[in-house]
């Protein structure tokens, strides 16, 4: 059984003989989503939902995560940047595409290779 609980988030994989009564204890405190509870109703990551939604704005997530990881704001990005920070919000919302000279700046700034944005 493959279990995920959201706050915090924690995924467990039980096997075995009475795997529902730990789910039945955590579910008390927590909020658990069931994922699969048989290994033959197991799909691809590719074939979810989550997946097709992250590869729609990829860039925009990578920028989204890049930033967070340097613990960065919007504002404060764009003001490295020297932009405004409805544009940060733009490239991170797919709105607006990334050009070549921005991601190479982008990724100066955040100190991730420029790759990461093509």
């Amino acid at each position: 059984m493959l279990a995920l609980v959201k706050k915090p988030h924690i995924e467990l994989s039980l096997q075995g003989e009475n795997v529902d009564e730990p789910i039945e204890w955590i579910s008390k405190k927590y909020d658990v989503n069931i994922l699969s509870s048989d290994k033959d109703d197991s799909i691809s990551i590719e074939e979810t939902d989550f997946w097709k939604e992250m590869q729609s704005n990829r860039i925009g997530n990578l920028l989204v995560a890049a930033r967070l990881k340097a613990n960065l704001s919007q504002s404060q990005l764009a003001q490295k940047l020297g932009i405004r920070q409805n544009m940060i919000s733009d490239y991170e919302r797919g709105k607006r595409r990334l050009t070549a000279d921005m991601a190479k700046r982008i990724a100066e700034t955040l100190n991730v290779k420029v790759e990461r944005f093509s």
